[in-house]
């Protein structure tokens, strides 16, 4: 009887790096982001959000979060947010705070418009056929 080894958890996560155009939520991104996602969280209180719109850099420097975190939530780059950990659904404080809907926050992501975002998803979403892969891809 021979021993199988066990797959390597870290290059098993690491495949999902490799889907164009998306960003799993790992337990490596949800320890990275931590910070950023409790900052969001803090934006559930009326005060931390007006307190938040009054300084934002302010607000964030209170945080422990990396720079390239902070550089991200003022230049409301939610991809970066990603990058840094955070998770949409506590990002979703954020853009609720800037009076966005969640469509306007997912078609900037994609680089759509909010109408343009709105019409692919009514549609059907995106086509399943195309580049699956970066290593195949470019």
């Amino acid at each position: 009887m021979t021993k199988t080894m066990p797959r390597d958890v870290h290059a098993y996560l690491a495949e999902f790096d490799d889907i164009p155009g998306t960003r799993v939520f790992t337990a490596n991104r949800a320890r990275k982001g931590y910070h950023l996602n409790q900052f969001a969280m803090s934006l559930m209180k009326p005060e931390n959000r007006e307190r938040f719109l009054a300084d934002e850099r302010a607000y964030l420097d209170e945080w422990p979060m990396t720079e390239e975190a902070k550089k991200a939530v003022l230049a409301r780059d939610y991809n970066a947010m990603i990058d840094e950990g955070g998770n949409i659904y506590f990002l979703a404080k954020l853009f609720s705070t800037d009076r966005q809907s969640f469509q306007d926050a997912a078609g900037s992501m994609t680089g759509m418009s909010k109408d343009e975002y709105a019409a692919m998803m009514i549609a059907g979403g995106r086509s399943p056929n195309g580049v699956r892969s970066k290593k195949e891809g470019n």
